[in-house]
């Protein structure tokens, strides 16, 4: 494997394949410990339709249904070397965070941009939150959003352009501004809505998810018809080949993992407060779907690929697919998988944590990676890129 050298020291697998699947797979929009003002000061320029209800026979009737990706634009030709953009999910927070480049002249602003948007400081909540604090879903999603887009402005001011973004659940929405399609104040209310719409969706509708290793998409989807027994129970995450997670009511989550140990083959079950990417999301995506009623989108100036589709995301889509994207799987394999056959082959994670730079390993082999997360990182990230184009 071919990987990025920053100072901080290139992208290394220092977890056990549990561990990355408990880190990588809560999507980016749950409590999991494990692991998901001005335009002149933010800089840049916010988008379905439930047709789930959280029915006892919803399970069964949406298991395959959830699982298909729609049909897509291709993605654009990519040169060797040109960066994808990752964004982390939900899970990756911790407290202090991002600290040490708070300095950058981007990341303050863009920080101090959130801050205003979301009606308290954001620079305080990432140094100062205890974990309990950070992790609540209400702070987590806007702290690692604010913290993604920041990093990936001063890297773009510095030359660092990526061909593509690409985030992990809630790293979509980090995605959604540092492409052009929303302004950065845009996507700062958007995060602090959804936050709150699935916080409570979660309360009200309990689940779980829980990590099937060893795992393929046609047994998994054989394994929640089997095991659903009329509630709720379908793939949430396909996080990298053999590393699948599935979500659902609580009982039938541990239904398939009973039927997956008597088989022979482990699960880990993920640390989160609700099941997310299922249908007891959909709760979520109503009161969200009326969010974006209002809210206009640009064409992407760079390719976004959606979470949903594996595919580019345009202007016409974005509302009804960041709606279905609360209750619809996680594709984060497969995006890969399609922007190394566009030719990608330098992967960037931008945000914390590193999981994202792990699970491309085993998505696109011969990737070079790289995880921007903090000062050693990013200078070190730079200074690579720069020694590569002076090649």
């Amino acid at each position: 494997m071919a990987d990025l050298q920053p100072a901080g020291g290139p992208v290394v697998d220092t977890q056990s394949p549990e561990e990355v699947a408990c880190c990588a797979t809560a999507g980016g929009v749950g409590d999991t410990q494990s692991l998901e003002q001005s335009s002149l000061r933010c800089g840049t320029r916010l988008v379905g339709t439930p047709d789930a209800s959280c029915s006892k026979d919803a399970g069964s009737r949406l298991t395959s249904v959830a699982v298909q990706p729609c049909s897509g634009s291709a993605i654009p030709s990519i040169s060797s070397g040109a960066p994808v953009f990752m964004f982390s999910g939900q899970g990756s927070q911790k407290p202090g965070m991002g600290g040490d480049l708070l300095a950058v002249k981007e990341v303050g602003e863009v920080f101090a941009c959130a801050s205003d948007v979301l009606g308290y400081d954001v620079a305080d909540l990432v140094l100062n939150a205890d974990p309990d604090e950070l992790n609540d879903t209400r702070n987590a999603q806007p702290a690692l959003c604010v913290l993604s887009v920041a990093v990936a402005r001063a890297l773009m001011a510095r030359g660092a352009e990526p061909a593509a973004v690409l985030g992990f659940s809630l790293g979509q929405v980090s995605a959604l501004a540092v492409s052009g399609m929303l302004s950065d104040e845009a996507t700062f209310a958007f995060v602090k809505a959804r936050s709150e719409l699935m916080a409570e969706a979660a309360a009200a509708h309990p689940g779980a998810m829980s990590a099937l290793l060893k795992a393929d998409e046609e047994s998994v989807v054989a394994l929640c018809d089997q095991c659903a027994e009329g509630e709720v129970l379908v793939p949430a995450n396909f996080n990298c080949p053999g590393q699948i997670v599935v979500a659902g009511a609580s009982a039938a989550v541990a239904r398939a993992e009973a039927a997956w140990a008597e088989a022979g083959k482990r699960s880990s079950r993920l640390a989160t407060s609700g099941a997310f990417h299922s249908p007891l999301m959909a709760d979520a995506a109503a009161g969200l779907a009326a969010y974006l009623e209002d809210v206009e989108f640009s064409e992407p100036r760079i390719p976004l690929v959606c979470n949903v589709t594996a595919a580019p995301l345009s202007a016409a889509e974005a509302r009804d697919h960041l709606v279905r994207h609360l209750t619809s799987p996680v594709r984060f394999q497969q995006s890969v998988e399609a922007l190394a056959g566009a030719g990608a082959d330098t992967f960037v994670e931008v945000g914390f944590g590193g999981v994202l730079a792990n699970l491309v390993k085993r998505c696109a082999l011969t990737a070079k990676r790289a995880c921007v997360q903090d000062r050693a990182s990013f200078d070190g990230f730079l200074a690579a890129s720069s020694a590569t184009d002076s090649e």
